[in-house]
């Protein structure tokens, strides 16, 4: 073994399978929490391949005391929604709605299923995602398939590697509602995050 080599390669190997810490001021937080009344749910959205059907990404929405959105090693980039590891705040309606036009494009389409919890189980979601991040790459559907498996009513729920495994389990939850959403953009998410991102500029 090159031993020389192999220390001067292992720094950017353990860099690879960390994820860097964000971590939003106490106050800017506390400024963006947005709460909807109502029921508590949670929604999980799988970002799949057109053309293949494969899963690309798992993100999960939490209504609870708070609207969070857990993105796991996610790429929407913006300056309205403040981020603890990977963990977004003050997500509206509205704001979901921008997150999920992101994905969505000519070769990705966006899966959203809802389903109805307790209170209590909308916040112990809400907690465990708040120190379940931040989340290396390729590890979005792992963890979060970690997140919900701790859930009361959601043992069935394996944990796995694969987006689309995740979702194949939570769609077995009694009472789930899908959505599909497509949209026919170009292939450049950095376009759609530009446009997004000046239409959220003029209206601060």
């Amino acid at each position: 073994m090159n031993r020389r080599g192999f220390l001067i390669g292992l720094p950017l190997a353990l860099s690879a399978c960390t994820a860097q810490e964000v971590w939003a001021p106490d106050d800017v937080v506390a400024q963006a929490i947005h709460r909807k009344p109502g029921r508590n749910y949670l929604t999980l959205y799988t970002m799949k391949y057109v053309r293949s059907g494969a899963g690309a990404h798992t993100a999960l929405l939490i209504n609870a005391s708070q609207r969070v959105l857990f993105d796991p090693a996610g790429t929407f980039k913006q300056d309205v929604m403040p981020e603890r590891n990977d963990v977004l705040f003050g997500v509206t309606p509205r704001l979901e709605k921008f997150y999920v036009s992101f994905h969505a494009r000519e070769t990705f389409y966006v899966v959203g299923q809802t389903v109805d919890v307790t209170p209590q189980v909308a916040e112990q979601a809400l907690n465990t995602a708040l120190v379940s991040g931040p989340v290396p790459q390729a590890n979005c559907a792992r963890v979060t398939s970690r997140i919900l498996r701790q859930l009361p009513g959601f043992e069935g729920i394996r944990q796995s590697w694969g987006p689309n495994s995740v979702a194949k389990d939570f769609a077995e939850l009694p009472g789930v509602t899908t959505l599909e959403y497509r949209e026919n953009d170009a292939d450049d998410k950095t376009l759609a995050l530009a446009e997004i991102s000046a239409i959220l500029r003029g209206q601060q």
